[in-house]
């Protein structure tokens, strides 16, 4: 069974940074990936990372935000900076091996 636990979110400034985590158990993924949603908005991907190393992310988080993965740890980590208070969302770590599973996810709330 495939279980996804994130933790890191919380309350932050405009301009301030948290570092989400994930941790995985059940099955090596082949890709691991962080998705947001705001109320009334569609979840929409937000980073991307490869069991080979390659990452995508959204335009509007390019070049402030980085995703990491520890293979052997099963976790993925999401280094948020210089977050906007347009970053507020759920934050939702999502595995993909055949299918995508999903975290819980954790809420990130950025005050201007």
């Amino acid at each position: 069974q495939v279980q996804l636990a994130e933790s890191g979110g919380g309350l932050v400034q405009a301009g301030g940074s948290l570092r989400l985590s994930c941790v995985a158990s059940g099955s090596i993924f082949i890709a691991m990936a962080w998705y947001r949603q705001a109320p009334g908005k569609q979840r929409e991907l937000v980073a991307r990372i490869t069991n080979g190393g390659n990452t995508n992310y959204a335009d509007s988080v390019k070049g402030r935000f980085t995703i990491a993965r520890d293979n052997a740890k099963n976790t993925v980590y999401l280094q948020m900076n210089s977050l906007k208070p347009e970053d507020t969302a759920v934050y939702y770590c999502a595995a993909e091996y055949g299918r995508i599973y999903w975290g819980q996810g954790t809420q990130v709330t950025v005050s201007s």
